[in-house]
Order: C-alpha cells, then structure tokens, then sequence
C-alpha cells in the first residue's frame, strides 16, 4: 500500500509538475476501475448516476457511455434543464421535490424537457404548486416519481435514518399513488426508495469498534424491513400506475439493493470517486480517484509544514469525519488544535520534517462532489498527462449556490 501511494504520488506530481496550487484531479484509472466494479455489483440493473456526486460534465458523459449505466438522478431541475439541453441525458430523475417556479415554467413550456426529466414527489402539495405556475391543459403531461421514506422505525417515535419523505407505509404509498394519478396534467412514472441508513452509513468507521458493531445491528435489522416494506409498497402502487422504474440504493448498498425483486435501477455517485466517507465500508471499497493539491508555503517548527488552504470541509454532522484527508505523502495529519484552516493549514507527521515551500500535499475530500464547489476545474489524469476540464461551476452554475 505505501509503495502504491508513493507511485501515485509521483504520477500525479509529474502530471501536474507545471499547474499551480490549489488544484483538483481526478484519476481516470480509477475513475474507470470503480466505474467497472460498480456495474459488477449492480448485477445487471441499470446504474443511474447521481451527478450530485460528481459535478463535472464530462465525468458524467464518460460514465454514462459504459453499457450498464443510463440516465441521470440531478439534484436540482435548473440543472437537470442544463443537462438536458446540453445533450448529456434525455433520462433525468430529480432527487428531491423541487419549488423552483421558474425552472418549472421553463420545463412545462418545452415538450422535449417535459419527457426527459421525472419530478420526485411525496405529497399532492407538489402538484399543487406546478398547476399553480402551469395549469393543466396548457402544458405537457408532468413525468413524477412517488418517493416512499425508506427508513427504520422500530418502535414508536424512533426513527432511524434521514427525513426525507413523509410516506412510509405501502397503504400510504398506494393513497398518494390514487391521488397522484387523479390529477389532470401529471402521469406517475416512477418511484423511489432510498436507503440513507445503509446505503451512506458505513459499518466500519475507523477507530470505532463499539459503534461499529451498532451500525451492523441496526442494519441487519432494517434491511429485511425494508425489503419486505418496499415490495409491498411497489405492489401497491402499481394497482395506480404502470411504473417505467423504481430506484433505490447508493454506492454503500449497490449489491443489497439489486439484489432486490421490486427494485429495477439502482443509483451511485460517490463511488466513481472514492471519497474517505467510503472508507469505513466493509463490503466494498472504491480506489481513491479524486483528489486536491496544496502548497506547503512555510515551516513554522521543524515537525510542521504548513500549506495554503485546506478547509474544504464535507457537509453534514459536524467532526472530523467532515475534514479532507491529506493523503499523500503518506505519514501527514492535522494539528489537533487547528485542523483544517480556510487560508492555512499546518500539518505534522513523520513526513512534515522532509517537505519545504514548494512542495505539493495531495488531500481527499470527505465527500465526492463538494469538491468541485471549490474549483473551476478538474484535471483529469491520465497516465503523465493532466487535462483540464471544467466543473459545474467553472461552467458558470452553482445549482445550490
């Protein structure tokens, strides 16, 4: 493993040798081994692309040119609009319900956007909201998919996993699927069921054994519950509606959501990249690809080196799981008193002493596609050659900005 890093190293090094910090790449090597590997655990179900994950054009269009990968799941409908018009998918799935009137009188005034892009909803308020810009009769049908809250609720108020949709029951989901499918102007295409609790949990946190063992109870237990809760819930929903799909899962449960009957896609993003949240996964594990570069600019004592920059902090709770990791050279950590700081960042470590101004620190984010807010472009590597290539927001979008 260390010789590895150290050949990483200076492949990204010489790559790079004449680009100036900060500066982001991403490892199309591994980008495509994680790519391959993904489609293996898919076990023949179509992969769709969470792109909220990766945040660059052209990483979603490489991808997508694999055959066990179609369409995409956007995070917002202005980028899911972008996509679309800019030729990457006719197939885009939204995550997450959308209030965006604009977007969404831009959508219901283009047939072609209307039957590329599916609106994720859990509640008759959405389509209340969408008559409202647009009213039925004067607008293309409306391509909707029904979300069913995935998590684990074992007993009374305990609920275990994120809040998402308020429909958690398969009578609750066949409800809303009648009242969906009673509404002028709409067709209920789709339905999803994410599994936040095993899917972004990992159930090997480094350093952690009691909590560890927590997570795989909890999971072990939810996971039949939901298996048993979604297929009735399918089931029930298709008494409403002929459903083209239903989506579940994400890189940390590929291989346990496919293996699911009532599921026929499965999504995944973060796994092309390999951010360290994915490290405290036991099942699978995918190959470092993306990364960051900082300049050490000082030695403020013989056993630090400090870089500039370096909080590019992941976002959700709070700690140190949040922080990037420096990771190469291979020996680097975060001062405890300071970790990682918006303009300066000192480092310690067996390999701090051997490092002087000038020298590159290569660090992975927590997360995938955060780190593409941080930059306008990525420089995808190649063997010894850096291509740059822009983000999202080097095109001139921040979706959630």
């Amino acid at each position: 493993m260390i010789a590895e890093r150290s050949e990483l190293q200076k492949r990204l090094d010489r790559a790079t040798a004449d680009l100036e910090t900060p500066i982001a790449v991403v490892d199309l090597a591994a980008f495509d081994a994680n790519a391959a590997a993904l489609s293996l655990r898919s076990a023949g179900k179509p992969i769709r692309v969470a792109s909220k994950s990766v945040r660059v054009r052209a990483l979603l269009e490489r991808v997508l040119q694999r055959p066990d990968w179609s369409g995409i799941m956007a995070y917002t409908l202005p980028e899911a609009i972008w996509l679309v018009r800019n030729g990457v998918s006719d197939d885009v799935l939204i995550g997450y319900p959308t209030v965006d009137r604009a977007a969404i009188a831009e959508l219901t005034a283009d047939p072609q956007l209307a039957a590329a892009i599916t609106l994720m909803v859990d509640s008759t308020a959405h389509l209340d909201l969408i008559d409202a810009v647009t009213a039925p009769g004067k607008r293309p049908d409306v391509r909707i998919c029904l979300e069913l809250d995935a998590s684990w609720k074992p007993a009374g108020p305990l609920h275990v996993g994120v809040r998402r949709s308020p429909v958690h029951s398969a009578a609750q989901a066949g409800q809303l699927a009648r009242r969906l499918v009673a509404r002028p102007g709409f067709a209920l295409v789709a339905m999803m069921a994410y599994e936040a609790h095993i899917a972004g949990v990992g159930d090997m946190p480094p350093g952690q054994a009691l909590r560890a063992r927590a997570i795989r109870m909890m999971q072990r237990r939810a996971l039949p519950e939901l298996l048993k809760r979604r297929m009735a819930a399918v089931a029930a929903v298709r008494e409403h509606a002929d459903l083209e799909f239903v989506n579940g899962g994400g890189t940390g449960s590929m291989a346990l959501t496919a293996a699911d009957p009532s599921v026929t896609e499965v999504a995944a993003g973060s796994g092309l990249l390999g951010p360290t949240l994915f490290d405290g996964y036991r099942a699978w594990r995918p190959t470092p690809a993306a990364f960051f570069g900082l300049s050490v600019v000082r030695r403020p004592a013989p056993n630090i080196a400090t870089v500039l920059g370096g909080g590019w902090i992941a976002s959700g709770q709070t700690g140190p799981s949040r922080q990037p990791t420096p990771w190469l050279p291979e020996g680097l950590r975060f001062k405890s008193d300071e970790g990682a700081g918006e303009v300066q960042t000192p480092l310690v470590g067996a390999a701090a002493e051997a490092l002087r101004p000038g020298d590159r620190v290569w660090f992975r984010h927590a997360k995938a596609g955060e780190l593409c807010e941080h930059v306008n472009q990525v420089h995808l590597i190649d063997g010894d050659t850096a291509t740059p290539t822009p983000t999202y927001r080097g095109e001139g979008y921040a979706f959630l900005g």
